[in-house]
């Protein structure tokens, strides 16, 4: 219990830590994105101040008729050539452009697209930064975000994406190893459940020798011979557990069959059993022990489903690709939305059982035999069908 009381509250200081740790990443993250948009800002009104000031000076010589003027502007000059990432358009207060730069356009050429698309452009570096008025010169300047703030924007988002995929590895080696030991787990007492059963059956096997000496009713003795001769299957399910079966060119007619009646005459006779066959041999790669695990699954959860009472039906019947194999009941039926719950292990309605019948079988089907098992109908209170689906051997 304090082993467990401990695990759990580690996992949870882990959960709480990393919670804080990616915090702050993010955290940092955008209030680094802030101060490089902010830097950026600078940058562009410092530019608008060059640009100013260029112009002026133009103005002044042309006044002045000199080219004196030019000589304190060379800072001016150097900071408006270097802005080489920046997309922005210089325009009148009316919105008529004057300049642009770093804006790559998908026309002919860049300033077709620019004049093509100027209030869309100025509508989008206007959402991405206020515009800067230029004081003492009558200009509007709209810019946007330079590619590298643009890529620094969806960092976070990248970031959180990588944990999020860290986190789901994570999970899923976790739930992996949980579920390999898990099958250990079983595989280690179903092997060892085979081998309790093997010692009292060997003595049942005795005693039916001595009873037979004894002139005991011959049908008493096959009745008996019958059911051990089903424990020794039982026992040799519970032995393949763990282990890949070998599956054979079988006649699953006859499999079928052989299960259905078996279950038929040890079953409640308030049950009105129904089968329907097809006149031929059908071959298919089965495990013959395994394939009737699985219809015992079907039969019974049909029974208990209807509680010891009413029709149950199997049909089997082929295409040119596949044989299905369905049961049906006139039980109590599944809600849609459990259609695949019913499958996973420990999913049951009854107060009894472990609910592995359903899991088992999908097992043997899907993961042993290539095949397909499924609820095709099931209405509440009318019934359900099951059904099995094996690729049919030429």
């Amino acid at each position: 219990m304090a082993i467990s009381i401990n695990r759990n509250m580690t996992r949870w200081i882990i959960i709480v830590a990393s919670f804080i740790i990616i915090s702050l990443i993010l955290w940092n993250t955008y209030a680094f994105f802030q101060n490089f948009k902010a830097e950026e800002r600078s940058k562009m009104e410092i530019w608008s101040s060059a640009q100013r000031d260029y112009q002026q000076a133009i103005a002044a010589s042309f006044t002045n008729n000199s080219d004196d003027v030019f000589g304190d502007l060379d800072l001016a000059l150097e900071i408006l050539d270097n802005n080489n990432s920046t997309p922005m358009i210089l325009t009148e207060i009316d919105s008529s452009i004057v300049n642009y730069r770093n804006i790559t356009g998908k026309e002919e050429n860049d300033s077709a697209y620019v004049y093509k698309n100027v209030k869309a452009l100025i509508t989008q570096f206007s959402k991405e930064n206020a515009p800067i008025k230029i004081e003492g010169y009558d200009k509007v300047l709209y810019y946007g975000n330079s590619p590298l703030l643009n890529k620094l924007k969806y960092y976070p988002l990248a970031l959180l994406l990588i944990i999020l995929l860290f986190a789901a590895v994570a999970y899923f080696f976790y739930k992996s190893s949980k579920t390999a030991d898990q099958n250990k787990l079983w595989t280690g007492m179903a092997k060892e459940t085979a081998h309790q059963i093997g010692t009292p059956l060997s003595s049942l096997v005795g005693w039916t020798e001595i009873l037979r000496t004894e002139n005991v009713k011959p049908e008493y003795l096959k009745e008996i011979e019958k059911d051990i001769t089903r424990l020794q299957t039982i026992t040799d399910r519970f032995s393949k557990i763990g282990s890949v079966p070998t599956l054979d060119r079988v006649d699953i007619v006859k499999e079928t069959k052989d299960s259905y009646e078996y279950l038929k005459s040890r079953s409640s006779k308030l049950i009105d059993f129904d089968i329907a066959l097809p006149d031929k041999a059908l071959f298919v790669n089965l495990n013959p022990q395994l394939y009737s695990w699985t219809i015992e699954n079907l039969v019974k959860n049909a029974i208990d489903a209807m509680k010891g009472k009413g029709a149950l039906k199997l049909v089997l019947s082929y295409d040119d690709k596949y044989v299905k194999v369905t049961v049906s009941d006139t039980g109590k039926g599944i809600s849609k939305q459990n259609f695949n719950a019913v499958f996973q292990p420990g999913y049951t309605t009854k107060k009894r059982g472990w609910g592995l019948g359903l899991s088992l079988a999908k097992r043997i089907i899907e993961d042993y035999h290539n095949g397909k098992i499924k609820v095709l109908h099931s209405e509440i209170g009318i019934g359900t069908t099951m059904q099995i689906s094996l690729k049919l051997l030429s």
